[in-house]
C-alpha cells in the first residue's frame, strides 16, 4: 500500500458503515485522515461502530444530523447504496465537499494495477473466472470490490506482484474521479437500478465511468453482441478488445462451437464447467483479459472447464443418483431465469420458481419454460408463476418451501435430469436473503445425498 499524505490531517465523514465504510473509515485513519463516521443504526444495534469506536474512530449513530456538514469536512466517503438525493449528500454536494465511495480510495492508495469488471448481468462470475484463471496461470490476484471483499480493505495487504480483480457496481462508479484500471471489462447493459440513476442512459453514464482516466495503453473489454457497446467503443480512448457470440470480432469469439482469440483456437464452448450461453459470454471477456494478461492456454482452458460456478449463480451442486443439482437462488427476475434455462435441455428439467415479485405477470418466460419436465412452484407469486406454465403447458407442482420443493423435485426426477432452483423472484416473502434461500437448497441437497 502506498504511503499517500493525501488525506493527512484533513476531515473526512465517512457516511454509511457496512463493510466496506467500516474498511474506508480504518483505511482513512491510517493514513492520517481526522475520521468521523456516520450510521443510521443505532449504535447499540451497531457492531461496526462500536468497534470503530473502540479504535479512536468517532461515530455518530441512530440518525444523519445536517449540522454535522458545518464541521468543515474536506471529503466524504459514501456507502455505495445511498442516492445523491439523499439530504447529507446533497447538502455536501452544495458545499463544494467531494463525495468518493471507497474504491476510489483503494485506487490511490493501490500498488497492485487493477482489473475492474462491471456489468448489468455476470459481474461476479466474471471477477470470479478472471481471478481464478489469472491465479491458475501462475500471477496472484485477489478479489475485491463489489463481490464482498471492501477494495479498501484487500489493497493494505496487496502488493506491486498482485492483481486486483474488482467487482464494480454503478453506484461505486459514481462515486470515482482519479480511479483507473489498466483493463476494464463491461459484461452487458440492461436497464436495471433505475430507481436510483433516474434513466438509462444516467445508469449507462455511471457505468462509463469505469473508463474515464483509461489511456490507449490500457484495454476496454466489451460485449460487441450490443450495439450500445459498439457505439461505447468509439467514445473511449482505452484500447478496445471486444467480444461477442455472434460475430467474428478482433478480439475473442465463438464460431461453430469453439472460442477463440484472435482467430487462435482456445477451447469448446461445451466444455466450460457452468451451462447457459451467458456464461459463454462471460468465458470469452475472461478469455480476453487472461490473453492480455499472458495466460497461456493450456491454464485458460483447465480452469475455464473446471469452474463450479459462485455460490448461488448458476453454482453446480453435484449429483445424487445421477441427477443433477444447480443452485441459481441469484435469479431474482425473469431475464436471469431465462439465461439460466437456456443451458440445459428443458425435457431433463425440474424447474423450482416463485418467490416474490412486484404482481407481475410471467408470460416473457413462457418461450423458456416450455418443454419443462416439471416445474415445482412456491412462494407468493405462485398464482401468477402457475398461470405461466399452463400456457406452457408444462406439469407443475406446489411446494411450502425450498427444502419441500427440492424434495418434490428429486422424487419426480430420473438419472440424467437435473434439479435447477431459478426462482425468477426474490426471496423476501419466506427468507431474508437470495443467499438465505440457496443456503436451504445446499443444506437440502447434502441432506439428500446422505440419506
Amino acid at each position: 500500500m502506498k504511503a499517500i499524505k493525501t488525506f493527512e490531517n484533513k476531515k473526512v465523514l465517512v457516511l454509511g458503515l457496512a463493510r466496506s465504510g467500516e474498511a474506508a473509515a480504518r483505511l482513512l485513519t491510517k493514513l492520517g485522515a481526522i475520521v468521523t463516521v456516520n450510521d443510521g443504526k443505532p449504535f447499540d444495534e451497531n457492531p461496526s461502530a462500536q468497534a470503530l469506536l473502540e479504535e479512536g474512530i468517532k461515530v455518530i449513530c441512530g440518525h444523519h444530523p445536517l449540522e454535522l456538514l458545518d464541521e468543515n469536512f474536506e471529503l466524504m466517503v459514501k456507502n455505495p447504496g445511498i442516492r445523491y438525493d439523499n439530504p447529507m449528500v446533497a447538502r455536501a454536494l452544495e458545499k463544494g465537499i467531494p463525495v468518493y465511495t471507497e474504491v476510489e480510495l483503494a485506487y490511490l492508495v493501490s500498488e497492485a494495477p487493477i482489473i475492474g469488471i462491471t456489468g448489468s448481468n455476470g459481474k461476479t462470475t466474471t471477477t470470479t473466472m478472471i481471478a481464478d484463471v489469472l491465479n491458475a496461470g501462475g500471477q496472484s490476484s485477489l478479489l475485491s470490490g463489489n463481490i464482498g471483499f471492501p477494495a479498501s480493505e484487500v489493497v493494505q495487504e496487496a502488493k506491486a506482484t498482485d492483481t486486483l480483480v474488482m467487482e464494480l457496481s454503478s453506484f461505486q462508479l459514481m462515486g470515482v474521479d482519479a480511479f483507473h484500471p489498466h483493463i476494464a471489462v463491461i459484461t452487458n447493459l440492461m436497464p436495471t437500478h433505475i430507481d436510483y440513476h433516474g434513466s438509462f442512459e444516467d445508469y449507462v453514464a455511471a457505468k462509463w465511468n469505469i473508463q474515464n482516466r483509461m489511456t490507449a495503453t490500457d484495454f476496454m473489454v466489451l460485449n460487441f453482441n450490443q450495439e450500445l457497446a459498439k457505439d461505447l467503443a468509439t467514445k473511449t480512448q482505452a484500447t478496445v478488445v471486444p467480444f461477442s457470440t455472434t460475430e467474428v470480432v478482433d478480439g475473442a469469439y465463438a464460431q461453430d462451437g469453439v472460442l477463440y482469440f484472435k482467430g487462435e483456437a482456445i477451447m469448446a464452448a461445451d466444455e466450460i464447467g457452468v451451462p447457459g450461453s451467458h456464461n459463454v459470454e462471460n468465458a470469452l471477456a475472461t478469455i480476453a483479459v487472461a490473453k492480455l494478461s499472458g495466460i497461456d492456454n493450456q491454464a485458460i482452458k483447465e480452469t475455464l472447464a473446471h469452474f463450479g460456478g459462485v455460490k448461488h449463480r448458476l453454482q453446480s451442486l453435484g449429483d445424487i443418483k445421477g441427477v443433477k443439482f444447480y443452485n441459481d437462488s441469484k435469479s431474482t427476475n425473469i431475464l436471469a431465469t431465462q439465461k439460466a434455462l437456456s443451458g440445459f435441455d428443458n425435457s431433463k428439467v425440474i424447474l423450482i420458481a416463485g418467490g416474490l415479485d412486484r404482481g407481475n405477470e410471467f408470460d416473457e418466460l413462457v418461450p423458456d419454460i416450455t418443454g419443462l419436465k416439471h416445474m415445482v412452484i412456491l412462494g407468493e407469486s405462485a398464482p401468477r408463476v402457475k398461470r405461466a406454465a399452463d400456457k406452457a403447458g408444462v406439469v407443475y407442482s406446489d411446494a411450502t418451501d425450498v427444502k419441500d420443493a427440492a424434495v418434490k423435485a428429486f422424487d419426480l426426477a430420473e438419472a440424467g435430469d437435473v434439479v435447477l432452483l431459478s426462482p425468477a423472484n426474490a426471496s423476501w416473502d419466506m427468507y431474508k436473503s437470495f443467499e438465505v434461500r440457496g443456503d436451504e437448497f445446499i443444506a437440502i441437497f447434502e441432506a439428500l445425498k446422505g440419506e
